[in-house]
């Protein structure tokens, strides 16, 4: 039986393309583990899948910031590399396929200790600190824009697109309704700010919550530890992170509003719903969300506010001038050619494994 080893980790965005693949490798009858942190969310979102073995290791987080954690983070990386190099060593995968986000970083290098083929997929325009680390140690790289293949290493990168969940595609906007207590009658506003949540998001739509239920029904993805529970609403339901559900509240949403990660973008393309993208700022950033936000704008595909000219009334007038032009945008969307990047990236990962 052949082996892959997933790696993936610190946010959702991390784990998405781990999960689209794994039922993939399931039916191809590999075994499957996946290397990420003891507590991490995607400890949290791995374990429940079924013929997964999940193996947790020491990890720290890359900082491009000042913390006093930069200066003990680092001593856990090198113990997370030694374990990941004895646990490879001890599982022998054919191929290890990694998503990127600091908790890749060590399973990567133990990969190579034990001379192990890694193939790793980036998401964003340009790639983030943990996969400019780990790009050196490849033997393939996937991109999703064609834009990032100016930021990679020629002859070992390929252009593949997009992976996309395929539950996503089976959601069923009545279940979704149902479930959140909504009517068929009214528009619903789907609000995401990532698995770890956005703050500031969530304070807009507090902020604002009076003028926006006058005209949307919302459900608002706020993230673990932030829901609100002073605001009571018929009309507005919260959640900190949603998993089984997500395909029937994506279904029934006529609009979305979101950050601008490169996998959530890409799902609410699939599916063909309106974005008002609202990217991390650079001071809170690499850019890279920007970059994003920007290249789907100049397709049709979203509106983009930036934080910086974020206010109760630029949120609110946003989301409205987004509803007004729904049916465009969404017309937009049906004109892109959805590709089939989960086919390309496991034949990649097929003709890379020892």
């Amino acid at each position: 039986m052949r082996r892959i080893l997933f790696t993936g980790g610190g946010s959702a965005g991390h784990v998405t393309v781990n999960t689209a693949l794994i039922p993939k490798f399931r039916e191809l009858g590999w075994e499957i583990y996946y290397m990420g942190s003891y507590q991490g969310i995607e400890a949290e979102l791995i374990r429940r899948l079924k013929d997964v073995r999940y193996i947790g290791i020491s990890t720290g987080k890359l900082r491009r910031y000042l913390d006093w954690k930069n200066v003990t983070d680092p001593f856990r990386v090198i113990k997370g590399c030694y374990e990941a190099y004895r646990k490879i060593k001890h599982i022998k995968p054919d191929v290890v396929f990694s998503k990127g986000g600091f908790v890749s970083v060590p399973v990567v290098l133990g990969a190579r200790l034990n001379k192990v083929p890694v193939v790793i997929h980036e998401s964003d325009i340009t790639p983030g600190l943990a996969n400019r680390i780990a790009i050196p140690f490849a033997s393939k790289v996937c991109a999703t824009f064609p834009e990032t293949l100016e930021h990679l290493p020629r002859g070992k990168s390929d252009l593949v697109g997009a992976v996309v969940r395929e539950e996503l595609k089976n959601g069923d906007a009545a279940r979704g309704l149902a479930f959140c207590g909504f009517t068929n009658r009214e528009p619903v506003l789907l609000v995401m700010g990532g698995s770890l949540g956005s703050q500031r998001i969530n304070g807009m739509v507090r902020n604002n919550l009076d003028r926006l239920i006058d005209r949307f029904q919302i459900v608002h993805i706020c993230g673990k530890g932030q829901i609100d529970r002073t605001l009571i609403s018929q009309r507005y339901r919260q959640y900190e992170y949603v998993t089984d559900r997500l395909p029937d509240m994506m279904a029934m949403a006529d609009i979305v509003v979101s950050r601008a990660g490169s996998n959530a973008i890409f799902e609410f393309l699939a599916l063909h719903k309106p974005m008002l993208l609202i990217p991390l700022s650079k001071q809170a950033s690499r850019g890279d969300q920007i970059l994003n936000a920007e290249s789907f704008e100049k397709r049709g595909f979203c509106h983009v506010l930036r934080e910086e000219d974020m206010n109760d009334d630029s949120f609110v007038d946003s989301i409205l001038r987004l509803y007004d032009r729904r049916t465009e945008i969404a017309e937009n969307m049906t004109r892109h050619h959805e590709e089939d990047a989960a086919g390309k990236v496991i034949q990649l990962i097929m003709d890379t494994a020892k």
